[in-house]
C-alpha cells in the first residue's frame, strides 16, 4: 500500500510541475532534430570476493519531450557466489520523466542538478538450477520485475550527464534479484 501511495504521489508532483511549463508558440519550430535528442549509456557494476558479479548494462534511447525521455537496451550479469555460478540476460525499458531540470534555479547554491522520477520494465532470462529448490532442473525461465523510483541527475557537459536513481520493485522481487532500493548509477552523452 505505501508502494502505491509513493507512486501516486510522485506522479501527482510530475503533474503539478509539468502544469509550470510555459506554452510557447511554434514549439514545433524549436524542437531539436532527433539526432540532438537521442542518447546513449548505461551502467556497468564489478565486484569481487567471495561474491563476484559483473553486470555490463548498455541503454539507448531518446527525448519524446524536453522533461520525458524513453530508451532501452540489454543486459548482462555473471554472479558467483559459495554455492555455484550463473548468467543472468535480458533487457529493460525505461520512461523517465524530469521534475526539476536545474535546482540552481530554485534553490541558488550552485548545483546544477535535476530531479527525475523513473520506471522500469526489466525483463531477464534465469537459470532454472540456480534460483529454483531443484538443483537437478534444466533449462531458463523468463522472470519480469516493474521497477519505480526517482534520482539525481548532474550535467558533466553539454549532452552528457551522471544519474543516480533509486528503485524499488513493484512487483515482487522473488528471486532476491534486485537489492531494497536498487542504487544505479549510469552515463548518459
Amino acid at each position: 500500500m505505501r508502494k502505491i501511495l509513493a507512486l501516486a504521489l510522485c506522479l501527482a508532483m510530475a503533474a503539478a510541475a509539468a502544469g509550470q511549463i510555459p506554452v510557447k508558440e511554434n514549439a514545433d519550430e524549436e524542437r531539436p532534430p532527433v539526432n540532438q535528442r537521442l542518447f546513449f549509456g548505461g551502467s556497468f557494476g564489478l565486484q569481487f570476493g567471495t561474491v563476484t558479479n559483473i553486470e555490463v548494462a548498455p541503454l539507448a534511447g531518446i527525448w519524446l519531450l524536453p522533461r520525458v525521455a524513453v530508451g532501452a537496451g540489454p543486459s548482462f550479469q555473471y554472479y558467483k557466489d559459495p554455492y555455484g555460478r550463473t548468467s543472468i540476460y535480458g533487457g529493460r525499458a525505461m520512461l523517465q520523466l524530469t521534475l526539476v531540470q536545474d535546482l540552481n534555479n530554485i534553490i541558488p547554491i550552485g548545483l546544477n542538478t535535476g530531479i527525475f522520477v523513473n520506471g522500469e520494465y526489466e525483463g531477464l532470462s534465469l537459470q532454472r538450477a540456480f534460483f529454483t529448490s531443484d538443483p537437478e532442473a534444466d533449462g531458463r525461465f523468463f522472470h519480469g520485475t516493474f521497477l519505480a523510483g526517482a534520482g539525481l541527475s548532474q550535467r558533466t557537459g553539454k549532452r552528457s550527464s551522471m544519474n543516480i536513481s533509486f528503485l524499488w520493485s513493484i512487483t515482487g522481487n522473488d528471486y532476491q534479484i534486485y537489492d531494497t532500493p536498487e542504487i544505479r548509477i549510469e552515463f548518459y552523452f
